[in-house]
């Protein structure tokens, strides 16, 4: 299932580019337009989930904080539980979590160690990960590994936007399935 031209130019007309932010020589791609645009967002939320109704998901996962928003928003289309991973320190219970590193150091995200917990269920959960954007690919590949450590099986990666050029999703293809909405 994919969109049409005509689709993925309404989706990529309502992101707004934003030059020399957060430093010089960055192109911001800024989702805040597609969500408050109501034709790009169900366009692209109807798209969704009728890409992923028959995948008999148990749970959305989305990354902080923008994965949140898509992720919540398809879990409820497709009345699935929805888990956010979040950064390090901003859980209230046990945690897990998976360090990734950045162009200087370290980061780490974390879920709630009974995030996937369901007594109803009778197989491992499965998750699809969701984030908005996909450049390097590192805090991705943090998140799925996290989702492994939570007991569960990350079935698929989706992403709004793939920034090409940064390879991350080329690499995260190595190690489990990607779905890219829009290249860029």
């Amino acid at each position: 299932m994919e969109l049409t031209q005509q689709e993925k130019n309404i989706l990529l007309d309502s992101i707004r580019e934003i030059k020399d932010f957060p430093q010089p020589g960055i192109i911001f791609r800024d989702i805040t337009t597609l969500l408050n645009n109501k034709e790009a967002f169900n366009l692209l939320m109807d798209f969704l989930t009728k890409r992923y109704q028959k995948y008999n998901l148990d749970y959305i996962a989305g990354i902080e904080s923008r994965g949140f928003i898509f992720g919540a928003a398809l879990a409820h289309s497709l009345g699935v539980g929805f888990v956010p991973i979040r950064k390090k320190g901003k859980l209230p219970y046990t945690t897990i979590s998976e360090k990734y590193s950045l162009e200087y150091g370290f980061s780490e995200i974390e879920i709630h160690i009974d995030a996937f917990k369901n007594e109803n269920l009778e197989h491992t959960p499965k998750v699809l990960l969701i984030d908005d954007l996909i450049a390097t690919g590192g805090t991705a590949y943090a998140a799925a590994n996290l989702i492994q450590k939570g007991g569960a099986t990350c079935i698929e990666v989706c992403f709004i936007i793939n920034l090409e050029s940064l390879k991350g999703s080329k690499e995260l293809e190595k190690i489990i399935p990607v779905f890219n909405v829009l290249d860029l």
